[in-house]
This record gives C-alpha cells, structure tokens and sequence, in this order.
C-alpha cells in the first residue's frame, strides 16, 4: 500500500512538471521596442557602474545605466525623485535555459549599436544582454511583471496580453534578451513637502 501512494504522488508530480515544461514550449516568445519616460525614486546607485535602481509610482523596479552624457550623475542621491527617458528591446523566450545558459547565465550579445528602423535615429543601444531571469512580481491590475536578473537587477515589464499574464506565475524561469538606450536624460524632481 505504502509503495503505492509513493508512485501516485511520483505520477502525479511527473504529470505537473510534464504539463508545466509543455506550457513553456508552446508558448510563443515575444517581442518588442518600447521608449520609456517616467518619475521614479532612486532606491539604489553603482557610481562604479553607473547603474541607478529606481522604483516607479506603481512599485515597480528598473535598473538603468546613465550614460557618460547624463551631467552631475554624481548629484544623484538615494530617495531623489527623478524623471528618465530611454528607449528598451524585450525578447522573451519562454522555455527552459540550456545546460550552457544555465552555466553562463548572463551572456553579452553586443556592445552598441543603432536602434532599429522606427525609433529615434539617435538613440544608441547599449549592450544586449541574455540572461535567465526569473519572475518575481506580477501586478496583473496594472498589467506590470517583474522579473529579477541573476546579478540581482530588477526590470518590470508593462503587459499588454491579459491571457499571457494569467498564464505566468511567480518563480517562473524565461530567457529574456534585453537592450536598452543609455538613459538620454535624468532629471531631479523637487517633490512638494
């Protein structure tokens, strides 16, 4: 009796990663540029890096980099409210990373380029990156996922396909391809006490 309840429960969790692994390959990856401009606090700053981690009115978390050409970055203080605009490429595949993306779970694409056909001709990209991101939040009222890189950066990401929001879930593991515009301007905003 006893070993049979063990091979139902193994049938039945067999059966769930099973129909889980089959969710993730039919689901088809997607694809999209996008220019960003909102107000954010600073949560977070690498001056080394000149990385800035900044949580948007709806709590969602994006870590940018301020480009060289970003004046008095050094100016920029933890609980600033700030306005930014850069533009970003998403590419989500959802399905299981490989035994070499689990290995290298950051991988550089490329270095810089041009934005593509359709978006503001002086917009530069930064770097491509390839990482195996996880899911951390979704807001499904505001339509906002956020998933967490394995260097602890955050990204949310706006939602536009409702069926695809219901389908994800917490914990969840995708491969995203990520490019995103030097930021082209930061801005203090003096907040009204």
């Amino acid at each position: 009796m006893k070993s049979t309840k063990i091979y139902a429960i193994v049938l039945i969790a067999m059966t769930f990663l099973w129909v889980d692994s089959y969710a993730q390959e039919t689901r088809p990856s997607r694809e999209k540029w996008d220019q960003v401009s909102m107000q954010g606090t600073v949560t977070e700053i690498n001056a080394e890096t000149r990385e800035i981690t900044l949580m948007g009115s709806d709590g969602g978390l994006v870590t940018m980099t301020a480009g060289e050409e970003v004046e008095r970055f050094n100016e920029i203080a933890i609980d600033d409210v700030i306005k930014f605009e850069y533009y970003t490429y998403l590419k989500a595949e959802f399905r299981d990373p490989t035994p070499e993306e689990v290995a290298e779970p950051v991988q550089m694409i490329a270095e810089a380029g041009k934005a593509p056909e359709g978006v503001d001709p002086a917009a530069a990209v930064g770097a491509v990156v390839k990482a195996v991101v996880t899911i951390e939040a979704l807001n499904r009222p505001f339509m906002v996922a956020t998933v967490s890189g394995p260097n602890g950066n955050y990204v949310s990401i706006p939602m536009e396909d409702e069926k695809l929001m219901t389908e994800l879930h917490i914990g969840e593991v995708l491969i995203l391809t990520y490019a995103e515009a030097v930021a082209i301007g930061l801005e203090k905003v003096e907040v009204k006490q």
